[in-house]
C-alpha cells in the first residue's frame, strides 16, 4: 500500500511539473522579488527603521529568490505569448538576458556577504541591486498600457 501511495504521489508530481506554466511561475517569482525589493526600498528611503537582522534576512530572501530563478525553465521557447510583459528581446538575446540575471545574483550575493551594518551601507548595496532591476526592465520588459 505504501509503495502505491508513493507511486501515485510521484506521478502527480511529474504531471504537475509537466503542466507547469512558465509565465505564471516567472511572474510569481518576480512578484516575490518585487515585494522584497519594495520592503528594502522603504528602509533605504527612511520610511521604515533600519534593523540589521531584518535587512540581512530580506537580502537572504532576495538571494534565495535569485538562485531559484532558472532562466531556461522560466523562459522556454514559445512562452513569449499570452499575458506576459517579457520582451521578445529575451529570446533574441538569451545570452545577454542570462548575463543580466547573473550580474543581479552576484550583486545580491555581495550584499548578503557584506551584511550592511547601517542604512548608508545598505543604500550603496541596494543601489547596485536596484540598478540591475532597472537595466533589465528597460531592455527585457514590455511596458503595459
Amino acid at each position: 500500500m505504501r509503495k502505491l501511495v508513493i507511486a501515485i504521489s510521484m506521478l502527480a508530481l511529474a504531471a504537475s511539473a509537466a503542466f507547469a506554466d512558465p509565465v505564471a511561475d516567472r511572474q510569481a517569482q518576480m512578484k516575490e522579488r518585487g515585494k522584497i525589493v519594495g520592503s528594502l526600498s522603504k528602509i533605504v528611503k527612511g520610511e521604515q527603521p533600519y534593523d540589521a537582522a531584518s535587512v540581512l534576512e530580506q537580502l537572504q530572501a532576495l538571494q534565495a529568490n535569485a538562485e531559484k530563478f532558472d532562466v531556461d525553465a522560466l523562459f522556454p521557447a514559445g512562452s513569449d505569448k499570452g499575458d506576459t510583459t517579457a520582451s521578445p528581446k529575451i529570446w533574441q538575446d538569451m545570452a545577454g538576458f542570462k548575463a543580466a540575471e547573473d550580474k543581479y545574483l552576484a550583486d545580491v550575493k555581495a550584499a548578503v556577504a557584506a551584511a550592511p551594518a547601517d542604512v548608508d551601507s545598505l543604500k550603496t548595496q541596494f543601489g547596485a541591486i536596484a540598478s540591475n532591476c532597472g537595466t533589465c526592465h528597460q531592455a527585457y520588459r514590455v511596458k503595459k498600457g
